[in-house]
């Protein structure tokens, strides 16, 4: 499943720009939501951008009727059979067509999907190059309670890797991964340049006590301090079409929100970078990734090098230890 880590990389000589999506895809349509995607390509690369970054489940949504009902409402509404034919393939035309536009523009793709393999789902981020080809493919190793009904687990280190490429080391991580301590060391560990921290929208009123807005971009902001990293934190707002095919009762419309997009990069010492979209906005925010400003932070403190003590406790991998670079 997952691709090889790129041989050659360097770090670049200067300042470049990343740009971080706060849109919602064309919901349960894989076809339209590739041609919006697309779109969002063309306009990070026209704005500069070296690298863009999609929220999580963006191909072709996050299944909501998970937090909004019991299964067997979902199933006699078809929504696992629509979203299962919706969900991503790698090497389909659709696939074929993301690919096509990351090299036709130039431009780093991280990309938040519903991969589809066989007769199981999961929770997926596809990195793509500027030359169109894939740098990596991770899933969620541990979907939430709720998501458990869609997606099985991810396979296993493979899905915590960083990679070099042509912007510096990337890694990625959807969602609740980031409560996780030992997910984020074992990104640390790899000395993870930029870290793209996948979110969908925080509308859900039925979230239980912790899972807000606040509490998510806290975890990102603690993560760019923690590994003196950049953060790209893309979120993906509920549009109206949704909340209308999901909700057939006034009560499921009033636990899903119009909204909940709260994009923001942050710097590796922590400080946001951008002026936040309103909640129900869409767009790009823009943001200078400065390497010298990643060197600088680790310097200071090296969360899995020189700040570390591990004489008296590390991390362990299950399949092989990851050696810095």
């Amino acid at each position: 499943m997952h691709a090889a880590p790129a041989t050659s990389s360097t770090e670049p000589a200067a300042p470049w720009v990343a740009a971080v999506v706060q849109a919602a895809p064309c919901y349960l349509d894989l076809e339209a939501s590739v041609d919006k995607a697309i779109d969002l390509i063309a306009h990070a690369a026209r704005s500069g951008a070296r690298l863009v970054a999609f929220p999580e489940l963006w191909l072709p949504g996050y299944p909501w009727w998970v937090w909004l009902a019991p299964a067997a409402w979902a199933a006699d509404h078809g929504f696992d059979r629509r979203y299962a034919a919706q969900a991503m393939q790698y090497g389909t035309p659709a696939a074929d067509r993301l690919a096509a536009a990351a090299r036709a523009h130039r431009i780093m793709v991280v990309m938040g999907l519903a991969e589809r393999d066989g007769d199981a789902l999961y929770i997926g981020q596809w990195l793509i190059d500027d030359s169109g080809r894939t740098v990596g493919r991770r899933r969620k190793l541990k979907p939430g309670p709720l998501e458990r009904r869609v997606f099985a687990e991810g396979s296993g280190a493979g899905d915590l890797q960083v990679y070099p490429t042509a912007v510096g080391r990337v890694g990625a991580l959807c969602c609740a991964e980031h409560r996780n301590p030992l997910f984020k060391y074992a990104l640390h560990q790899q000395n993870e340049e930029v870290h793209v921290a996948a979110w969908p929208s925080f509308s859900v009123r039925a979230f239980a006590a912790g899972l807000s807005a606040d509490t998510y971009l806290a975890l990102s902001r603690s993560y760019a301090a923690e590994g003196g990293c950049y953060v790209l934190a893309p979120c993906a707002p509920v549009d109206a079409a949704t909340r209308d095919l999901v909700c057939d009762t006034d009560e499921k419309a009033a636990q899903l929100g119009l909204g909940g997009g709260h994009a923001q990069v942050f710097a590796p010492n922590g400080d946001p970078l951008c002026t936040p979209l309103a909640p129900d906005a869409e767009g790009l925010l823009l943001a200078t990734i400065d390497p010298a400003r990643i060197a600088g932070a680790k310097a200071a403190h090296d969360i899995a090098g020189h700040s570390a003590r591990l004489d008296v406790v590390g991390l362990a991998w299950a399949h092989g230890t990851k050696e810095r670079p």
